[in-house]
């Protein structure tokens, strides 16, 4: 079952003519069962078939990128303005001077939209981009804002939104995970494994981590001396026995996610090796990700991956720039930020124009962001510091409109003003470019029902107009 849902008897006699009505029901359900599709049915129209994620760890600088301010500049060295509210910042700098924005701004496209030197080479692609100008989180640090948007909360232990795509729309390729999760370097993530996890829902539907060259999972190698039959054999008296072993244990998840997950490397030792196999790719594609540039070879490496993988019917690929909280600029944001938007400029751009010259952008939904923005005011007299109150994302592909703004901060940045999209919207308008009513997926954990926004979020029709 999808979705688990329930609708109790309001009385016995109610309860006994339910029962007695739906005996025939459980003949019927078994053929459905029988002829039931692999991949569930959306709610509704979509174009959407899958989601690659691109976070910034760490918390991209929205002024410095994609948030034209020219009155930060004209105000730079003085304090917030009195009409300011004073937020409350990680930091906790007092009264710290607004920073200079030393950034060279021009409109690209047709539809003009401000983009930074920083990303000349996403600027190309600035019609296919919906940029969102007023998204609001409850993270003022790290864990919590990394958490949040991953998973909803600020609170480890809830799935996350790879999770729900995968649990509401299920898999289209048995032989690969339906959410795959690939960083840029060894370093680990604020939050780890839960930032991909499944929180209260089955393991079965938790993230896999992938690796960008050589085996892409850890073990999945046969050992020395182990042939294929030889594994097929072993996993056959294993899969045995645990199945004995879990009569009468169902309601603990973790054995049958074992159980399947054995399977699943199984397959995964035929098919995973070539989807991670760059070597078929022409070389004007891997120069087209900066594969042939050291600044641009990681990111660029993994961003084709996330091509391929979506290619190969991967539900939710998340691809990580900054693994270690590096976009994170307190100090030297003018040393730090210009590296790491090298790093994923020209692989971006090249991701957006693979997957639309193969015809594959429209069914892909590209998401761009991190855990929060900065502030206008200096840290430590050249960096910026936390601001989950006002900052930027955007979405290009999966039927999303592109060459707009969405909502608008305040003329420094700091606070959302127009169209505020919590990350609670964020999720409920993933939810339905992928052809989910986020009202309708919903896990039953503890007798109560739960949702990916929290039961607090709300589409944004503005996005989802052009399906």
């Amino acid at each position: 079952m999808r979705c688990q849902r329930y609708d109790f008897p309001a009385s016995r006699r109610e309860f006994l003519q339910t029962a007695g009505c739906g005996f025939g029901a459980i003949a019927l359900a078994a053929l459905e069962s029988s002829a039931a599709p692999s991949v569930p049915l959306p709610h509704h129209r979509n174009k959407a078939k899958s989601v690659i994620f691109l976070f910034m760890e760490g918390g991209p600088s929205h002024l410095d990128t994609f948030d034209r301010k020219p009155l930060l500049n004209k105000l730079a060295g003085q304090s917030l303005p009195d009409s300011f509210t004073p937020p409350l910042t990680a930091a906790g700098e007092a009264r710290s001077p607004l920073l200079e924005c030393p950034r060279t701004w021009r409109q690209h496209g047709e539809s003009g939209l401000w983009i930074s030197e920083w990303f000349p080479n996403v600027a190309q692609h600035a019609d296919d981009l919906a940029v969102l100008h007023s998204c609001v989180s409850n993270g003022i640090n790290h864990a919590g804002g990394v958490c949040q948007m991953n998973t909803g909360s600020i609170f480890g232990g809830r799935p996350s939104l790879g999770t729900w795509a995968s649990y509401g729309l299920g898999t289209e390729n048995q032989n690969l995970p339906a959410f795959v999760v690939i960083k840029d370097s060894g370093a680990t993530v604020v939050n780890g494994v839960r930032n991909w996890g499944s929180g209260f829902m089955p393991a079965a539907y938790q993230g896999i981590e992938f690796k960008s060259d050589g085996t892409p999972v850890k073990f999945l190698d046969n050992p020395k001396g182990v042939d294929r039959q030889r594994q097929r054999d072993k996993l056959d008296m294993l899969g045995a026995l645990n199945h004995d072993f879990n009569t009468g244990r169902e309601s603990n998840t973790e054995l049958e996610a074992r159980i399947r997950s054995y399977e699943l490397a199984y397959k995964m030792q035929a098919e995973a090796p070539g989807a991670v196999d760059l070597s078929h790719e022409t070389e004007a594609t891997r120069k087209l990700y900066g594969l042939d540039k050291e600044p641009t070879a990681t990111f660029g490496r993994n961003c084709l991956l996330a091509r391929r993988l979506v290619e190969s019917g991967v539900r939710f690929v998340q691809l990580y720039s900054g693994a270690g909280s590096k976009w994170d600029s307190h100090s030297g944001i003018e040393t730090k930020h210009p590296a790491l938007c090298r790093a994923v400029d020209q692989p971006i751009a090249g991701l957006l124009a693979d997957l639309k010259s193969r015809g594959l952008l429209d069914e892909t939904l590209v998401i761009w962001g991190g855990e929060f923005g900065r502030t206008p005011m200096s840290e430590k007299g050249d960096g910026r510091d936390h601001n989950p109150t006002g900052f930027t994302m955007w979405m290009a592909g999966g039927g999303v409109k592109g060459g707009r703004t969405i909502g608008a901060t305040d003329d420094l940045g700091l606070y959302a003003v127009e169209d505020r999209m919590h990350v609670h919207d964020i999720h409920a308008t993933t939810l339905a470019l992928l052809g989910l009513d986020h009202t309708k997926v919903v896990y039953m954990h503890k007798g109560r029902p739960e949702r990916v926004d929290l039961n607090e979020g709300h589409v944004n029709a503005e996005l989802v107009s052009g399906i």
